[in-house]
């Protein structure tokens, strides 16, 4: 009788070595892919688009309207002029802010950015750090921009090097601030629309409450508006004092102020994106 042939069975599937390079993934990889996906949606070049129009158009705009007023304006410098580009700007960051986040819930992408990344808290540190940077960079070298040509257009006094300082790494420190808190918002609510209209709900209802609160019971809390709303901040930003009179924040306070105000929604949007559904 006749043994039977050997059978040679194939190898088994763990001692397959692939060719590629196996290697864990770290924050260098998210952040890349983060900021590949920011630079390639047409979201980001409209919202920063006109977020630069914004700036450099009604900035220099109000200049050349207080140039040619030939009105005084006592002791303060020209920068202050960069408020009027840097309010409506603000709702153009807002938007990308959210959409950072948002739009992958609205789209389903978010699945498969979560597969590719399963650590939630890096997927959103990544994305809070590409937001904050892109940001902080336009909009501090476009405020220096207007800065420059308002002091050129308007003959005012000349700025210190802390006023220039606020006006231009100010200003776009607490835009990339504000910007960070649609961020956290977004991640939030899951819902672009919906969070976009909060964060602009948070951006102008408090001083346009303030401004209609005539009860002398009310004083107080419109006062706390005044001084506290998002704009007032962003007005004393370019101040020594606060505006409106008062106590409220001047100088740098209201950037430390927005600071710590993003910095808690984040921490929020941290705990509750890892203890959700996607």
């Amino acid at each position: 009788m006749t043994a039977p042939a050997p059978r040679h069975h194939a190898p088994a599937p763990h001692s397959y070595v692939s060719p590629i390079p196996v290697r864990r993934a770290h924050l260098g990889d998210a952040l890349a892919s983060e900021w590949t996906k920011i630079r390639s949606v047409r979201s980001t070049l409209w919202t920063l688009g006109v977020m630069v129009l914004l700036m450099l158009g009604i900035g220099l705009g109000v200049a050349a309207i207080a140039a040619a007023s030939e009105a005084p304006l006592g002791d303060e410098p020209a920068l202050g002029f960069g408020f009027f580009g840097m309010l409506p700007a603000s709702i153009c960051v807002i938007t990308l802010g959210v959409l950072t986040i948002a739009s992958e819930y609205g789209t389903g992408m978010v699945r498969t950015t979560l597969t590719a990344c399963p650590s939630r808290a890096r997927v959103l540190t990544a994305k809070a750090i590409v937001f904050f940077l892109l940001v902080f960079t336009v909009t501090t070298v476009v405020a220096a921009i207007v800065a420059a040509a308002q002091v050129a257009i308007v003959d005012a006094t000349e700025p210190t090097t802390t006023e220039w300082l606020r006006a231009t790494v100010g200003a776009g420190g607490y835009l990339a601030m504000l910007g960070l808190l649609s961020l956290a918002l977004g991640t939030v609510i899951r819902h672009s629309a919906g969070a976009i209209t909060v964060m602009i709900g948070l951006l102008l209802m408090p001083l346009v409450a303030a401004l209609f609160m005539f009860s002398q019971a009310l004083r107080s809390v419109q006062e706390w508006l005044l001084t506290y709303a998002i704009p007032s901040q962003m007005i004393a930003l370019y101040a020594t004092d606060a505006p409106f009179g008062g106590d409220g924040p001047a100088g740098w306070q209201p950037l430390l102020i927005m600071t710590g105000i993003a910095g808690v929604a984040l921490v929020g949007a941290f705990a509750l994106l890892n203890h959700r559904d996607v």
